[in-house]
């Protein structure tokens, strides 16, 4: 199977058969958070999720958290930012568009409160790196490597379609855990199947989803569990890797600690279907908004659908609003506490891996 739709499917799967809010390709550093991008990220919620779903459907801004903002007296705006001012006037703004800030006016001068406290909204971090066939590898050894030396998720997971054997996981660290993953390539399950997790079979009914979600396509057979990280302690941070040298740096516990917050909040606002569908006719949506085409029979990158392709069919792209599938299928909440949703307008925080 193609690397894209396998990811899809998977994602699909974990959307339908757990309540974890799933996201794909988030940075996974501490100092070089470009550096090791996690393809697959789960986050387990926590006790107070309902609080966190509240506040906005957005990704809150790092900087609005860590500020000097409280839910108390609203606070000047620039003395509660040790950034500079047009730096923090962004954050300000940002945050007041998607409702984790209230402003007021004194004097002439702007002031800030959060609307709320930002809650203990997410429990454990899972990363997933998929490689398909094991046949084409790549740099796995390496990428594997990289997150359970620094051990900012709570457990790793590699994802694959091949048979596993005893060679494949010797190649790869003792702490990554392995799924075999059976999705099918066109990822077009149609909401009927029930998802296995293991060798145990769950069914959920829909009291445990919100609205008639389904059940996901795809098995999971578990060939290895994961080891749980020390995500509580100082890790150790692969920069770079040379012929002869290896760069790296020590990850202090709480710069763990902001980061883990930065991928959840990442992930919350994000989601996994982070394509648009392309303008053209043999597209369709599936398995939960999953771009598949009826010319190719299968699922397809939109990134590299075009003109060029001879069953390319112009036509405005398929309607589909996937915040509603999203918001249908999973705990998330698109339009939190009846507000109008609110368009992004800044995106200025929306570049951060």
């Amino acid at each position: 199977m193609r690397e894209f739709p396998f990811e899809l499917a998977l994602c699909a799967h974990l959307e339908a058969t757990t309540d974890d809010v799933i996201a794909r390709q988030v940075g996974a550093g501490v100092h070089a958070p470009s550096n090791r991008i996690i393809d697959v990220l789960c986050v387990e919620p926590g006790p107070d999720f309902g609080s966190r779903t509240d506040i906005s459907a957005e990704r809150i801004p790092d900087a609005a958290i860590e500020s000097d903002v409280g839910v108390g007296e609203a606070r000047y705006w620039r003395d509660a930012f040790d950034t500079s001012p047009e730096y923090a006037r962004g954050v300000v703004d940002r945050a007041v568009e998607i409702g984790f800030f209230e402003r007021e006016r004194r004097g002439g001068r702007e002031y800030v409160r959060q609307v709320a406290r930002y809650p203990d909204w997410f429990g454990r971090l899972v990363g997933i790196e998929n490689k398909p066939d094991l046949a084409d590898p790549g740099d796995l050894e390496t990428q594997l490597r990289k997150d359970v030396s620094l051990g900012l998720v709570d457990e790793v997971i590699l994802a694959t379609e091949s048979y596993v054997t005893g060679a494949h996981l010797n190649r790869i660290p003792e702490e990554v855990g392995v799924w075999r993953f059976h999705g099918g390539e066109e990822g077009s399950g149609n909401g009927d199947e029930v998802g296995e997790r293991g060798d145990e079979v769950e069914e959920r009914g829909n009291e445990e989803k919100k609205g008639e979600a389904g059940k996901g396509s795809g098995r999971i057979e578990v060939i290895r569990e994961p080891t749980p990280l020390d995500t509580d302690e100082a890790g150790t941070e692969l920069i770079e890797e040379r012929v002869g040298r290896t760069d790296v740096r020590v990850a202090s516990a709480e710069g763990k600690a902001k980061r883990r917050r930065r991928m959840a909040e990442r992930a919350y606002g994000k989601g996994w279907r982070t394509y648009d569908f392309p303008a053209c006719g043999e597209i369709e949506p599936r398995g939960g908004a999953v771009p598949y085409c009826r010319w190719k029979g299968r699922v397809v990158d939109p990134a590299r659908c075009g003109e060029d392709c001879p069953g390319h069919d112009p036509a405005d792209p398929p309607a589909v609003d996937t915040d509603a599938e999203r918001d249908v299928r999973t705990p998330w909440v698109a339009d939190p506490t009846g507000r109008q949703r609110r368009q992004s307008g800044l995106d200025r925080f929306g570049r951060d891996v």
